[in-house]
Order: C-alpha cells, then sequence, then structure tokens
C-alpha cells in the first residue's frame, strides 16, 4: 500500500473531521492536511487550534461548500497539488431545510452526505490530484438500528429509478423520519462506494462508519424532541449503555480505515449487528445488499445522470 503523506478532510472544523486531523498530525508520515471547510473563519480558527495541540504547522485550508457543486468544482480548481488520500466526513441531517432542493436538483440532506462529496471525488480523479485512498463517512443507519428506533432503509427494486428518487427525495413522503431518510442516504453513499472502487482500481475506496459518536454536531437540525434526546439526554445515557463511544474513537476508525490494509476497497466497514460501537465488521456479511454489484453500480448511475 502506498505509504500516506498528504489528506483533504472536509468538514474538518469541528466534531470527527478535527479530531481526525489531530489524530493524522500526530503520525510523522504525514506532511500536510488540508481543512476542507465552508466557513473560513472557523477553518482558521481550527487550523490555529490544530497547530497548537500539536506543534506541527502542516495545515492548509480549502474553502469548500460540499452541498454545493459550484462550490465543490471552484475549490478543486483552485488546488494545485496531488495529495494521497481523502476522508469524505462533512455531511449531518442536512440543516433546516434538509428536503428543499438545490441547484442540482437533490435535496440538502442528499447533497451534503452524497452528492458533493460525489463531484469532489471526480473532479479530484479527473485532475490527477489524489493518489491513493478514498474513505466515506458510512454509518449504522445504513443498515437500521433497531435499539436507536431507526429503521432498517427500505428500497424496493435498487434500480437507478429508485436510487434517483432517493437523490431527489420523491422516495420519502413529507412526514418521513429523518434519520431513516439519512440512513437510505448514507446506504447510497456506501453502495456508490463500493462501485467506484471496480471502475477505479488503482484507487482504495473504503466506507467506515465512525459509529455513533458523542458531542458532535450532526444531529443539530433534527425535530426538537429528537435532538434532545440524541444530542443531550443520549449523550449521557448512550455511552453507559454501549451505543455511543467518544469523537476520537469515531475518528481512529477514519485513520484505521487509511492506513490498516486489513480494510480492502470497495467494502463498508461498520460496527457488528445491534449497536453502533465496538468492532467494526464487513456490513455485507449483515445484509447481503452491500456486496450486490448490480446495487452498487445503479447507485453510481443514478448520481451519474445527476452530475
Amino acid at each position: 500500500m502506498k505509504v500516506i503523506q498528504s489528506v483533504l478532510i472536509t468538514g474538518a472544523n469541528a466534531g470527527l473531521g478535527f479530531e481526525a486531523a489531530r489524530q493524522l498530525a500526530h503520525k510523522n508520515t504525514i506532511t500536510k492536511i488540508y481543512l476542507a471547510c465552508r466557513n473560513e473563519d472557523k477553518a482558521n480558527q481550527a487550523k490555529q487550534q490544530l497547530v497548537e495541540l500539536t506543534n506541527r504547522d502542516i495545515f492548509e485550508i480549502v474553502t469548500i461548500d460540499v452541498s454545493d457543486s459550484r462550490s465543490v468544482k471552484s475549490a478543486v480548481s483552485n488546488l494545485h497539488s496531488a495529495f494521497d488520500a481523502v476522508i469524505l466526513n462533512a455531511g449531518g441531517t442536512g440543516g433546516k431545510t434538509p428536503n428543499a432542493l438545490t441547484a442540482d436538483g437533490v435535496t440538502t440532506i442528499f447533497a451534503s452526505n452524497v452528492f458533493g462529496h460525489t463531484v469532489l471525488v471526480d473532479e479530484l480523479i479527473k485532475r490527477q490530484l489524489v493518489t491513493s485512498t478514498i474513505v466515506y463517512a458510512g454509518s449504522e443507519t445504513a443498515r437500521g438500528i433497531p435499539k436507536m428506533g431507526v429503521a432498517k432503509p427500505e428500497l424496493l427494486n435498487t434500480s437507478v429509478a429508485e436510487f434517483t428518487a432517493i437523490a431527489n427525495g420523491s422516495k420519502f413522503g413529507g412526514a418521513a423520519d429523518p434519520l431513516d431518510v439519512y440512513g437510505t442516504i448514507k446506504l447510497t453513499g456506501a453502495l456508490w462506494m463500493s462501485s467506484m472502487s471496480r471502475k477505479y482500481p488503482h484507487l482504495r475506496f473504503i466506507t467506515m462508519s465512525p459509529g455513533g459518536t458523542a458531542g458532535t454536531n450532526g444531529m443539530d437540525d433534527l425535530p426538537f424532541v429528537k435532538k434532545v434526546f440524541f444530542k443531550y439526554l443520549g449523550n449521557l445515557m448512550m455511552p453507559m449503555l454501549g451505543m455511543m463511544h467518544s469523537v476520537d474513537k469515531g475518528a481512529k476508525r477514519y485513520v484505521d480505515a487509511l492506513f490498516d490494509d486489513q480494510f480492502q476497497s470497495g467494502r463498508f466497514y461498520a460496527s457488528k449487528m445491534g449497536s453502533p460501537t465496538g468492532p467494526v465488521v464487513d456490513q455485507a456479511t449483515i445484509d447481503p445488499l452491500f456486496g450486490m454489484e448490480t446495487a452498487q453500480d445503479n447507485a453510481r448511475l443514478a448520481i451519474q445522470t445527476l452530475s
């Protein structure tokens, strides 16, 4: 496996992205970390904190909003040096208007979790700016977490049309549970990654869930009751029940995916069934859907038609 020396991380100013940057900076082999953030002021604050925490001035800011494909393409056009790896960490539950359509005809929640990242990867590959590994932030919600009230995503036929309906939101009713929508979108992202691994075999494409992580901002835009439960009560109760772990443990999963060659290209790794924490396993051993090449390719083709 190629030695990884430089990494770009989306959503790097806080939470899992920030912690991944901190952990990577403690590896002597790492010489450059790109903090890809949509808010330049917050990015500068994060950079200063990281330099102080790590005693290494190896951080460079890339201003990018992954929910806006124009921002993504503009950011890539301003990159002049190739790097070894990308951590596609940005995402969340879609802000205040998760179901609103972007200029690309996809929902905001789909744009921030999947579509913007697909545009980013395509542009990086086209310009030969990434040389080794792409890690995508998966989620156990992609296979359902019944103990947390998150249902298993329901796919009817895994057709291109169905994945297109996921992207533009027409698959979901107005009363759809935001976490169920999120899980179905994360499922689509994992399948896209697997298809990309076969299309570009010279690169590693690994979907790695950071797991249920306490203290992150991903639940800020859920409906009030769910937000209170998952962000506040959940952060107190869930770790004791083994349903959440710390940010550093979640970020370490990303770092392990980059450096540990036991994690194979085209696979989706997340916790064992029943919990979003603990040792990770290939999710195709839990749900054969994740290993279905037709479903993988249809997810990629649906996204490709939107690009």
